[in-house]
């Protein structure tokens, strides 16, 4: 409490007594879970209600609902809030980090640390942190290096591995990206994670889209998505696809999303999940990269 006062520049109270004599007045609701909540049983029901919240829940909504709640700057002036930088040999603070370490360690059966143990244990793990974040640095710039330099082959660069405790430090080279094989005009590709389909066209309408796709790659559109929403399939509506291939692609997005995706302004491109078969090899499936294209 004490520091939370001090932040909002509060004149806090460190005698036991009044805090006793506010404890007393302090009603704690009962606990009640709340109404509607499934838990899951297994990964599969847990994967379900994801898959689920992800299609109901809209982040842009709670975005607006919580800035629309936040009082109009006019409404501060003059206010200012002072953070609190932790440092350990304040005993506010470690009065503080050590109770809430202690109620943690109670609810998993660990044995509690009394306040110098406390700051002993604090003051060992920012020097930690500092020098690990160093030398993972360090390693990260001797790639850029390499990148920089103009290496072009995977033996060039190396993955490390890093233990200070033991103290433990290796390095391995690379395993290139896994492959995916597809048959493109009779000839075979093979394309990884790091590959896409770059379409040179700028926010077309997706009957353009798919048009080019069908002259460059000589394959058919099957299913377009953006995220999980279905932006065109083989078996959608045929009226409803007429209307949207006469759309742009942020149209066709907006509209299918209802809204929920907006395109920033600065935004630049855009990528579409695609599935395509080949009318020439018995409407075989063939497996692409990802779509990319730009929308202004």
């Amino acid at each position: 409490a004490n520091l939370r006062a001090q932040i909002f520049g509060i004149k806090g109270n460190t005698d036991p007594d009044y805090f006793h004599k506010v404890l007393k007045n302090v009603l704690v609701p009962d606990f009640s879970p709340a109404e509607g909540v499934k838990i899951a049983a297994n990964d599969e029901e847990a994967k379900s209600q994801d898959r689920q919240r992800d299609m109901e829940d809209s982040e842009d909504d709670e975005m607006r609902d919580l800035l629309n709640s936040l009082p109009k700057p006019s409404s501060l002036a003059g206010f200012k809030l002072s953070p609190v930088e932790f440092d350990k040999d304040m005993d506010d603070h470690m009065v503080y980090v050590t109770a809430c370490s202690n109620l943690r360690a109670l609810n998993y059966g660990i044995p509690t640390a009394d306040v110098h143990r406390s700051r002993a244990i604090a003051g060992r793990i920012i020097p930690a942190i500092a020098t690990t974040t160093a030398l993972v640095t360090g390693l990260i710039c001797l790639e850029l290096y390499k990148l920089v330099g103009g290496a072009n082959t995977l033996v060039s660069y190396k993955n490390a591995f890093v233990n200070l405790a033991i103290p433990f430090m290796t390095l391995s080279e690379p395993v290139p990206p896994s492959a995916t094989k597809a048959i493109v005009k009779g000839q075979e590709w093979n394309w990884t994670a790091w590959d896409s389909l770059d379409v040179p066209l700028v926010n077309p309408t997706m009957g353009e889209l798919m048009t080019y796709i069908e002259d460059k790659y000589s394959l058919e559109i099957s299913m377009l998505s953006h995220g999980v929403s279905i932006l065109y399939s083989f078996f959608a509506n045929a009226k409803k696809v007429a209307q949207r291939k006469k759309m742009k692609m942020t149209d066709v997005i907006t509209e299918v999303t209802k809204g929920k995706i907006q395109f920033a302004d600065n935004q630049i491109f855009l990528t579409l999940d695609v599935i395509a078969t080949d009318p020439k090899n018995d409407d075989e499936e063939v497996e692409l990269p990802y779509l990319k294209m730009r929308i202004r």
